[in-house]
């Protein structure tokens, strides 16, 4: 007898992927002749419990092909189910398969709230992350406060040896602006760009600002809160929106609030115990010893608890709502596998009050359906949190199958994200292939390791390996464009910028030696994902047609039309049979009926239409 089992075929489960409370849902497990199974079961039971409880043992009924169960669940949450079959364990494997044995393991429902919703304008766009001061110096001279270097010339070498003191002091700047990215936003406009993520752009002594000094003052080397109206401005003219990089984890010790060395001029938690900002940290003997982000001191860690806190946070005419006012489209936070469940909803709150659509974006870098932070079970999807999460899952899957050639890891991960998260976090993720956190694309798939910061600094490719490692970007790019989700570019991986991790990963974008060929091909990207196809990217269901060990091919469709993606990375030849005429999209040629899916290729397909 075999037994068959797939949460993502709806005729086993009548709702693919989370589900919203109080929805009617049907699962059924199939049997039926041949198979390895020796034995031929009477009896199924669901095995089902909620995140921390005790299991509930739910008889199926025994159907002439399957055995069923209805259930509703009216409980948001973390369920996890398997089944017995006459007693026998029948669980998660392979693909979501069931299967019998100890290889598996559960299989998870997230429940979230019937009411809850993501901002349709995002599904379907681009996202571009620009890190300010590296990516282009436009007009104003702004001033430079003492103890910072800005270099000379643009795209030099970042700091990155230690001081005498042993410490990295990130005070190097090239002077990147407001005003430089609204000089570039018809190049971005170009790539198709519907939203600029910035990392930090509030006052700070670093320059990546995540050392924040003053939440309600733009840093002056970046121009003046009229400069940033001015590019909201002008980038929603072109269709573009920005958000900006929230972080409330931690502030610098050098803030208006911390105020360790006496830069400003309040008094600080760190200058006195009746201090306004003083129940904003935790001190273990003040004011010497504070907790910090990871050891970190010059990042002393905020008290969440704290009540001025919140509502400096999220009161309406908090700093949250002050931004939104300024015609921002939402925030992506940092580190938010740190800010306690409560915290997060009272953002929602506030955030979702003062612009209901605008996009909530968290830093997880796991599965965040279900992860575990500091031995709690996070509820970041639920619907009172989070709209979306950096995709990490995605772009390990998407890097490893990209260098292996081998599709199980890659078939995996999509089959898990479809399955733990609700439809319209799906639609939102932020898909990455790097970060100001990693190294350059291009670098990781050129395959060099070098040993530490100094080999790092001379370490580039040559013309060879540099080729082979653009065309697995370019492979890896139709990916991630065109699978669920929304693809975020980090500036200057279109240019074909290489750098190893933090600071070499954040050089200066280079405008006087973009690569022309990759720079069209993410142009031709950016035109395919946002001309007439975009609401297909935007929602489209997801379905594999066919997989091996090396070729994918997949389908997006709606009810208004449907584009095949193949990616083949082995040495293999395919047929792709496919009725009617098709165009495929980045070369521009149309097929009849069938495509010669060719080694080392890759292909997005569309009707043709005359």
């Amino acid at each position: 007898m075999d037994y068959f089992y797939n949460p993502l075929d709806r005729a086993c489960k009548s709702l693919k992927g989370a589900i919203a409370r109080g929805s009617e849902l049907d699962l059924h497990l199939y049997y039926g002749q041949g198979g390895e199974c020796t034995f031929s079961a009477e009896t199924c039971t669901l095995v089902l419990w909620h995140n921390g409880e005790e299991a509930r043992y739910i008889p199926m009924d025994k159907e002439p092909d399957c055995f069923s169960v209805r259930l509703r669940i009216n409980r948001c949450g973390l369920y996890f189910y398997h089944f017995l079959l006459d007693g026998n364990l029948f669980h998660c494997g392979q693909g979501r398969m069931g299967t019998f044995g100890e290889s598996g393991y559960d299989w998870q429902i997230t429940v979230f709230d019937e009411n809850y919703s993501t901002p349709d304008w995002f599904k379907g766009g681009i996202m571009y992350q620009i890190f300010p001061d590296r990516f282009c110096r436009g007009e104003g001279d702004y001033p430079l406060k003492e103890g910072k270097y800005l270099h000379p010339t643009w795209g030099e070498m970042p700091f990155f040896r230690a001081n005498e003191d042993g410490k990295i002091k990130n005070n190097d700047f090239f002077g990147g602006n407001f005003n430089g990215v609204r000089e570039k936003l018809p190049y971005l406009k170009s790539l198709g760009v519907t939203v600029i993520y910035f990392n930090p752009v509030f006052e700070a002594w670093s320059n990546h600002r995540y050392d924040t000094g003053d939440y309600l003052k733009f840093d002056e080397l970046l121009g003046t809160e009229e400069d940033f109206d001015r590019l909201v401005d002008e980038a929603s003219a072109l269709g573009i929106r920005i958000i900006l990089d929230a972080v409330l984890n931690h502030t610098g010790d050098n803030s208006r609030y911390f105020n360790k060395y006496g830069t400003y001029d309040s008094l600080g938690a760190y200058q006195s115990s009746d201090s306004p900002y003083a129940d904003w940290y935790h001190f273990k003997e003040f004011p010497s010893t504070y907790d910090c982000w990871w050891g970190i001191e010059i990042l002393p860690e905020i008290n969440e608890q704290s009540p001025s806190y919140r509502a400096f946070m999220f009161g309406e005419n908090g700093v949250l709502r002050h931004w939104l006012r300024h015609g921002i489209g939402g925030y992506r936070l940092d580190v938010a596998d740190e800010l306690p469940d409560f915290f997060l909803r009272s953002l929602r709150e506030a955030v979702k009050t003062e612009q209901k659509d605008a996009i909530i974006i968290g830093e997880v870098w796991e599965d965040a359906s279900n992860k575990i932070s500091y031995d709690v079970r996070r509820e970041y999807l639920q619907g009172h949190e989070l709209d979306s999460v950096m995709n990490y899952p995605l772009k390990d899957a998407i890097i490893n199958y990209t260098r292996t050639g081998m599709t199980y890891m890659l078939r995996e991960t999509i089959a898990m994200l479809i399955d733990n998260y609700p439809k319209q976090t799906l639609d939102c993720l932020m898909n990455i292939l790097g970060s100001h956190d990693t190294p350059r694309i291009l670098s990781v798939f050129g395959g060099a390791d070098p040993k530490d910061k100094e080999e790092m600094a001379v370490t580039k490719m040559d013309k060879a390996t540099r080729e082979r490692a653009i065309q697995l970007l370019k492979t890896a790019a139709v990916l991630q464009f065109t699978l669920p989700g929304v693809p975020c570019i980090f500036y200057g991986d279109e240019a074909g910028m290489e750098g190893f991790q933090d600071p070499f990963c954040r050089g200066c974008f280079p405008w006087d030696g973009i690569d022309e060929d990759l720079n069209a091909f993410y142009r031709k990207l950016g035109a395919i994902r946002t001309g007439k196809l975009q609401k297909i990217f935007a929602t489209g269901e997801y379905r594999e047609v066919f997989a091996d060990a090396n070729c994918l091919v997949y389908a997006r469709s709606t009810d208004e039309g449907k584009i095949y993606v193949f990616v083949n990375r082995g040495t293999s030849r395919y047929t792709f049979h496919c009725k009617g005429k098709w165009l495929e999209n980045l070369t521009d040629t149309v097929f009849s009926d069938q495509i010669e899916i060719e080694k080392n290729s890759f292909g997005i397909l569309s009707q043709y239409y005359v």
